[in-house]
C-alpha cells in the first residue's frame, strides 16, 4: 500500500510541474548518408617524371663494345614519361651521353606537356643493336655504337649525342627521294600533317634548337627527319 501511494504522489507531482510528452524537435533531420556520392571529376594524367641513372655494361649487351668512341661509364640511362600514340602516358628509356642528359630531359618534358605523341621508346638493345629493326618498329632511340649511314665515320649515336624520334613518321630520305623502309614511304615529303610527324620550324624542332641541337631535316641532299643531334652530324 505504501509503495502504491508513493507512485501516485510522483505522478501528481509531474502533472503539477507541467509534465507532458516531449514536443517534436524543430531541428532538421540529419543528412541521408545512403544517398549516391557525387560523380568523380576526370582524373588528370600524371606529371612528367625523369630519372637519370648510371648504366652498366650488362644493360648494353649489343649497343656497346670495346673500341666505341665513348665508354659506357660516360653514358646515362634516362627513364622518363612520354605521351603515346594511344593518347595515354607511358614510361620509356633512352641512353645518352651524360653531358646531354639535362638537354634531353628538358626537351622531352615539353613534348610530354604538349601531349606530342611518341610510338615507343626502348633501348636499341631490345632489337639486339640492329638499327634497321629499331627503325622499322618505329622506336625512338638514342645511343648505339655504329657508323653513320653510308659512312665509315662514327655516327653521333655512337657518342650518345643523337636521338631518332618516330622514325617511321620521320624517315631517312635519300637524295633521290626514296627510303629503305616500306612502312615509311608515305612520310617522305615535307611539310605534311600526321600524328608524330616533325616539320620544318615546328615546336619540336624549336625545342631542340633551344638546347643547341640540330635537326636532320635541314640537311641538304639527304633528309633525316627523325634525327636530332648535339652539334650536328
Amino acid at each position: 500500500m505504501k509503495r502504491a501511494a508513493a507512485l501516485a504522489l510522483v505522478a501528481l507531482a509531474s502533472v503539477g510541474c507541467g509534465g507532458q510528452a516531449p514536443a517534436a524537435s524543430n531541428r532538421p533531420a540529419p543528412p541521408d548518408t545512403t544517398a549516391a556520392s557525387p560523380t568523380p571529376t576526370e582524373t588528370r594524367p600524371p606529371d612528367f617524371t625523369a630519372e637519370v641513372s648510371r648504366v652498366s655494361r650488362a644493360q648494353l649487351p649489343h649497343s656497346w663494345r670495346e673500341g666505341c668512341p665513348v665508354h659506357y661509364r660516360d653514358l646515362r640511362l634516362i627513364t622518363m614519361s612520354y605521351w603515346g600514340f594511344d593518347d595515354k602516358p607511358h614510361t620509356g628509356e633512352l641512353v645518352v651521353n651524360k653531358s646531354v642528359a639535362d638537354d634531353v630531359v628538358t626537351v622531352f618534358r615539353k613534348l610530354y606537356d604538349w601531349r606530342w605523341p611518341i610510338r615507343r621508346m626502348e633501348l636499341v638493345d631490345v632489337y639486339k643493336g640492329d638499327d634497321y629493326d629499331s627503325i622499322d618498329a618505329d622506336n625512338t632511340s638514342a645511343f648505339n655504337c655504329r657508323r653513320a649511314t653510308g659512312s665509315r665515320n662514327w655516327s653521333n649515336h655512337a657518342y650518345g649525342k643523337a636521338i631518332d624520334i618516330n622514325p617511321r613518321e620521320n624517315p631517312y630520305v635519300r637524295a633521290d627521294g626514296g627510303t629503305a623502309h616500306e612502312n615509311a614511304k608515305k612520310f617522305t615529303k615535307r611539310p605534311m600533317k600526321g600524328k608524330g610527324v616533325i616539320n620544318p620550324g615546328d615546336r619540336v624542332v624549336r625545342a631542340f634548337e633551344q638546347v643547341g641541337w640540330e635537326w636532320g631535316g635541314y640537311w641538304s641532299g639527304i633528309k633525316d627527319y627523325q634525327h636530332f643531334s648535339k652539334g650536328g652530324g
